[in-house]
């Protein structure tokens, strides 16, 4: 029985104190914005549509990929 308490008791005890740690922590840190729109570009080669950053910039425009890039410039 003795042995039974002492186990609730840590138990409680580990409980309580990462219950008050993550409280802590999501406090000082607030929530990231969500991103917001971003410019949309189209591939010259195949028409896709896709976000400007993660565009291909070649001598005649942006491209979806670097495959598309070279088949418009050779």
């Amino acid at each position: 029985m003795k042995f039974f308490l002492v186990l609730v008791a840590v138990l409680i005890g580990v409980w309580l104190f990462r219950s008050g740690r993550q409280d802590k922590v999501t406090r000082e840190k607030p929530p990231a914005p969500p991103p917001g729109p971003q410019e949309m570009v189209n591939c010259p080669v195949c028409g896709v549509h896709f976000p400007q950053a993660d565009a291909v910039s070649g001598r005649n425009g942006l491209y979806c990929s670097d495959e598309h890039r070279q088949r418009a410039e050779s």
